[in-house]
Order: C-alpha cells, then structure tokens, then sequence
C-alpha cells in the first residue's frame, strides 16, 4: 500500500461521531497530537491503525487503497484541466491540485463545475439547460466508477462455472450441453449464416450490435418459456471461443435475468435506454466472468506475469476478451495489476474502455498519435509496448495489438481494431512485457490535441481548445 494521507476522512469520520481528537486518541491509544497531525496529513494512516479504526467504526477497511486514490487521481486531473482552461496563461501546479482533493475532494469537484460553467451570459440570465449524458457514456461512467468490477456478478459466474462443469475443458461444448439439459435450447452451427457483430470482449459497447443479445431476444422476461421450443444458431465463421461467449451471455439472460435488471435499476440512469444497455453490458460481464472465473482466471495471469496470449491459449478465449477481463480483477484481497483497458478504431474512435484504474480519456477524446496503440495497425499481429507520460506526470506501461476479424469468405468485409492495456509504471514489472524496457524513456503523451496542454508536442495538430470549447 502507498503512503495514505487521509485526513480529511478521518476528520470527518470524528466529527460524525461527536468525537474530540482528546476522546478518538484515548481510543486509539494514541497521543493527541498524533491524531492531529493525521488530521493535518502530517502522517500517513498505517495499516494497523487503519484496522484498529475499522474495528472500532466499521469503516472500510480499503480506505486508504489504490481504488479510492485512482479516483482522488482522476478527480486532480479533471480539476487541473478545467483550472489550465479558466487561466491559459497561468502554470497550475499539480502538488497543490492533488493537496486541495485529498483534503477538500467536494470544493473540488464545485471548482471543475464552477469553471464548466457558461461565463458570457449576463448574471441576472438563466443558464441553458444541459443536455443529459448519451446512454452509452453513462454505462461507460457505470463501469468506471466501479474500478470495472462487479462482485455480484463474479460471485454468481464461479458458482455457475462449478455447476455446469467448465473446468473440464470444450467451454463451447458444455455450455451447449447445458442449455439443452437445462433450458431446452438446442445449439446449431450454421455455416450458411454471416457473422454477427457480437463484441468479443464484453461490456463497453453500445450492446444493441445486431446479434439477438439485446432484450428483446435475450428470452429475458414473459416469454423465456418459449425459450424451450427454440434453437439457438450460431455463425460457423465464429470460431469456437465465440460461440462459446455468445452463449454464456444467453446463459446470463436466462438465470440472472432479475439480479440483471436490479444492477441497472440501482444505477440511476437518466433513461430506459441506459438502463437497457447496462443490462446487455451487465449479462456480457457475467459471460466473460463464466469463462474466465475469477479465481482460477486471476491465478493464471500472476503464474504467466500476465502474458495474454499464453491467457488466451489456456482458457479458449480471445486476445481482446483477455485484456478486457484482466481490467476487472478488483476483488478485495484478491486483487490483480489495476489495469487500463482500451478499444480503438482505425480513426482514433474509443469504442470500449475499462479501468480498474483511473483512465485519461473521456468519451470524445481520440488519443494521441504518440500512443502505441495507433502503431499497431501497420504491425499486425506484433504486440508493440511502451512507456508513457502524461501532462500530468502521471507515468504508464501499454501493451497494445491490432486484430481483425472476418466476416465471411474472400470478398467480405473485415473489421479492424486496435487493443491497449495499460498500468501505472510501479505495476510494470509484474508484466512479462516490461522485461528489458528503459523505464527513463516515457513518450510524453496527451488525451487529444483539444486537451492537452503540452505547448512544443512534435505532434500537435491544432491548438488546445479554450475553456468555452472544452466543455
């Protein structure tokens, strides 16, 4: 664990329960002065008293760790950004950004909507009122605020992986099986069929992609019955790893329908069209957590130092779905390399993200041609790594690679990709990836011309938007 400066919270959690820092120190056992300068980040909060404190006040005890400070760290960049764009010609100092959070985290996020704020109109005007979030950016935001793990859902997965035998191997072949025994739905391998447009990883994409997942063929509701009567066809251009996922997302509308519908209830979307992708992006978590059970999975990738293809290769599964799932290895107690996960296209468009970590991109941003994962286009199939710094000074370790996937024979179209998976530079070394590199040699890169500040970037292709345009 980081050094923990936790201050405020300490403060806060006293003052709630009408403690003077004289009764909380008696408490503890600890000299008064001692809890005054934790209240002061004049100390860090050591683990055992970070126990002691939860034994007395039940407060969790993952307090001080890398989730809620990747948030701090998200929360100091969003502040710095809209600061910069306020004041263009005034040099913020990060040091002090990261001070004002970590101790005052709710005048922070006033400021960012403060300097979000239109500043032409006159006072006395009433603002225009602000267009609601797209439903694909507030599942992204879902995702995201949850570090990209959902325990419920993992929980759910490895016991279904125990009963219906998948440790044995021929996930596809079990699953069918499964459904057949269980639901009544016969698998059929049409080789006459197109391929569909099925996201191979899971969540994070706009869900509704044309392969009967959606709601209204997912057999989720009045007439999952019918379900019984029905035979599930798959595309013979698939190979068996994605036959595999698709049907363990049939499998996750069909026995999680209700706990499906519960998660994106509680999220408290603007509309029913959010509440409909986050239930399709919900049940392809539950999938790739089915294939790729928690335990057995995150076990694997420490005994491999993460090596995805050796990842893949083990459990039947595809490049992107590994990297992806490898962005959700949150567990408390059992966790794995707080990973970035990205998806891009050709053009720069970001189509998936996960992080279980804080990521430096917001939906609209295309990256920065400096980053790797823009290169791997003209290498396929090579795994391309890099080192990374962003304005911020916050460092990272990428891994990215192109895939392309076919959608029939000679002649028909093929789509292509670029996949990214990042860490923050002090998790590098437990990736085989990392073995060699000079870590002093980080490509300074940015979110995107319009909001990256670097003033001599060999790359830029426009000025830096202004604080009006940003918003």
């Amino acid at each position: 664990m980081r050094k923990a400066f936790v201050g405020a919270q300490l403060r806060r959690l006293r003052e709630g329960r009408h403690l003077s820092q004289a009764s909380l120190a008696d408490a503890l056992g600890l000299p008064v002065d001692h809890v005054s300068q934790l209240e002061l980040n004049q100390r860090p909060l050591t683990i055992p008293l970070l126990l002691d404190l939860n034994a007395m006040f039940g407060i969790d005890v993952r307090l001080a760790d890398d989730g809620r400070l990747a948030s701090e760290e998200r929360l100091a960049t969003e502040l710095g950004q809209a600061l910069s764009l306020l004041a263009p010609g005034e040099p913020v100092d990060y040091a002090e950004v990261r001070h004002l959070v970590a101790n005052m985290p709710a005048i922070a996020r006033a400021l960012i909507a403060l300097c979000r704020e239109p500043r032409q109109a006159p006072p006395a005007a009433v603002p225009p009122p602000r267009a609601p979030p797209l439903p694909d950016e507030e599942v992204r935001e879902y995702f995201r605020d949850r570090h990209g793990h959902i325990a419920e859902l993992d929980a759910a997965a490895e016991a279904l992986h125990r009963a219906v035998g998948l440790a044995a191997g021929d996930p596809r072949g079990v699953l069918a099986a499964y459904l057949a025994r269980r639901h009544g739905i016969h698998v059929r391998i049409d080789t006459g069929q197109d391929e569909g447009g099925q996201d191979e990883g899971g969540q994070n994409g706009t869900g509704l992609d044309g392969t009967g997942l959606d709601e209204a063929g997912s057999m989720d509701g009045p007439d999952a019955r019918a379900a019984a009567k029905r035979t599930l066809r798959l595309s013979g251009h698939l190979p068996p790893g994605r036959h595999a996922f698709l049907l363990a997302t049939r499998l996750a509308f069909l026995e999680q329908g209700e706990r499906l519908h519960r998660l994106a209830g509680e999220a408290r979307f603007f509309g029913e069209e959010a509440r409909g992708l986050a239930r399709v992006d919900l049940a392809k978590y539950f999938a790739a957590a089915l294939l790729l059970p928690y335990g057995a999975f995150r076990d694997a990738a420490e005994a491999l130092r993460y090596d995805v293809e050796r990842l893949a290769r083990r459990f039947d599964a595809g490049f992107e779905m590994v990297c992806q799932r490898l962005a959700t290895l949150q567990r408390p107690g059992a966790e794995g390399v707080p990973f970035l996960f990205v998806r891009l296209d050709r053009a720069g468009n970001v189509s998936k993200w996960q992080a279980a970590a804080d990521l430096p991109l917001r939906p609209g941003d295309s990256g920065c041609p400096l980053w790797n994962v823009h290169e791997t286009f003209a290498h396929p199939g090579r795994i391309l790594t890099q080192y990374t710094r962003m304005p911020d000074d916050r460092t990272y370790f990428w891994i990215a690679r192109a895939i392309t996937r076919s959608h029939g024979g000679y002649g028909a179209p093929t789509t292509s990709f670029s996949v990214g998976l990042g860490c923050e530079l002090r998790h590098a070394w437990r990736l085989v990836y990392s073995a060699g590199l000079d870590v002093n040699r980080a490509t300074p890169v940015g979110p995107g011309c319009r909001r990256c500040q670097r003033p001599s970037c060999p790359q830029r292709a426009y000025p830096a938007a202004p604080a009006a345009a940003s918003r």
